[in-house]
């Protein structure tokens, strides 16, 4: 079981240009998006979150139930959903005015217990930086890395939501030692300072960075470097694109029956290289469509 931990909300995608272009409700939140990536690929998984009693959250728990992942560790509130709206630019790429306050996950609370069976745990975006969920959130990281279990963080800043940049850095640096696996984009590592080699030094037994276009690279305890090609496509958007490649790495990864930093440090140059471009294709289909919709594991062939 790998339980993916953060927000479910709901992107309001424009369908056209300009400000007051019309805008289509679609499921979201980057944890939301990666946990049906996991599920579309075939891995059990199930999503430890806060969600709305409204038809948005009802429709987001739909989604996770089409695309298999379990939500009896989901929790509900009264409180509404939280919004995304987006902007595309010419190149696809996708910006977010968020309304969140009073919203139902901002008010997720640590549980007891992970479900039965889990192996890994994948954390990341605005359920870090909301609080008081984002302490809840913290500590459930914190719990699992203690005990024993894999765990994975990609932070995805949205650096509208953070009102003092220095202490959200100083707290991002707090949680490298819980963390197995750390991916980011390329823009978010420049955000955030620092550098993968100060990364791994803190904790990660590996840190996977996304170049966009240029592709995606691993850097891993050892001092080797692993990069890739991106998957060429015409890109529609990328919404979605990242929370596909944090699903097909935890995904190539308990193929592999890697989901420890012992096995991350035994993949080798082969390894990870095929896990790379394994990520990079899921990428690249999510990118050719509208909205965050990642593949399932008929379009991918076998990892």
């Amino acid at each position: 079981m790998i339980v993916v931990a953060g927000e479910a909300l709901i992107d309001l995608v424009p369908q056209g240009a300009g400000a007051l272009a019309d805008l289509r409700p679609a499921l979201g939140g980057g944890p939301y998006n990666t946990a049906v990536a996991l599920g579309r690929l075939g891995s059990p998984t199930a999503f430890c979150s806060r969600t709305s009693l409204d038809a948005f959250g009802e429709a987001l728990l739909d989604g996770l139930r089409e695309a298999g992942v379990g939500v009896s560790a989901v929790q509900r509130g009264p409180e509404p959903t939280t919004l995304a709206v987006a902007t595309i630019d010419g190149n696809g790429s996708a910006a977010y005015s968020f309304y969140v306050e009073g919203t139902a996950d901002r008010l997720f609370t640590a549980p007891e217990a992970l479900p039965a069976g889990t192996r890994a745990v994948s954390f990341g975006t605005c359920s870090l930086v909301l609080e008081p969920g984002a302490t809840a959130y913290e500590t459930l990281l914190r719990t699992a890395s203690a005990q024993g279990v894999f765990t994975a963080l990609d932070p995805n800043i949205r650096a509208g939501l953070i009102p003092d940049a220095d202490a959200y850095r100083a707290r991002f640096k707090s949680w490298l030692p819980s963390v197995s696996l750390l991916k980011l984009s390329e823009e978010d590592a420049l955000w955030l300072g620092g550098t993968p080699r100060e990364w791994l030094a803190a904790g990660p037994s590996a840190v996977v960075i996304t170049h966009g276009g240029d592709g995606l690279t691993a850097f891993t305890a050892d001092g080797a470097v692993h990069p890739v090609p991106v998957e060429k496509v015409d890109v529609v958007d990328t919404i979605g694109a990242g929370d596909t490649v944090n699903a097909a790495l935890l995904h190539g990864l308990a193929t592999q029956d890697a989901l420890s930093g012992e096995a991350l440090a035994e993949l080798g140059a082969d390894g990870w290289t095929r896990l790379l471009r394994f990520a990079a294709r899921a990428a690249a289909i999510t990118c050719s469509r509208a909205g965050a919709e990642p593949p399932y594991a008929s379009e991918l062939g076998d990892f």
